[in-house]
């Protein structure tokens, strides 16, 4: 049996590739109102792999290989955007994704709120 190191890692590399997406894991960009919300997410991967081949009393020879892949991902926040403005809301870690999800739109009035009123002061 022949086995293909290269080929086997060019299969878990597109798989992760594939897997690894914002849509999957919190879904895609959305409208709430004016602001478009973009998730954003951070992505860790590793890899790991191993082969070896031995004789034993001169008659029996064996070849082994095994190879693999983790990633974990994380929700970071959201992008948002009114207008040409952007700003970065961070998930919080505390209350999990469904409770950032909740506070997006009051979190992303008072972020335009300040500005604004910052604009006025300058």
């Amino acid at each position: 049996m022949v086995l293909h190191f290269e080929e086997l890692l060019k299969q878990i590399t597109e798989f992760i590739r594939t897997e690894a997406k914002t849509e999957t894991v919190v879904g895609e960009q959305f409208k709430l109102g004016e602001f478009i919300c973009v998730p954003v997410i951070k992505i860790g991967m590793g890899f790991g792999s191993g082969e070896g081949e031995g004789i034993e009393k001169k008659t029996k020879t064996g070849y082994g290989m095994g190879a693999g892949a983790g990633m974990g991902i994380e929700p970071l926040g959201f992008l948002v955007t009114k207008g040409e403005e952007i700003s970065f809301i961070e998930a919080g870690k505390a209350h999990g994704l469904a409770a950032a999800f909740e506070k997006v739109p009051d979190m992303i009035e008072k972020i335009y709120d300040n500005r604004g009123k910052e604009k006025e002061t300058a």
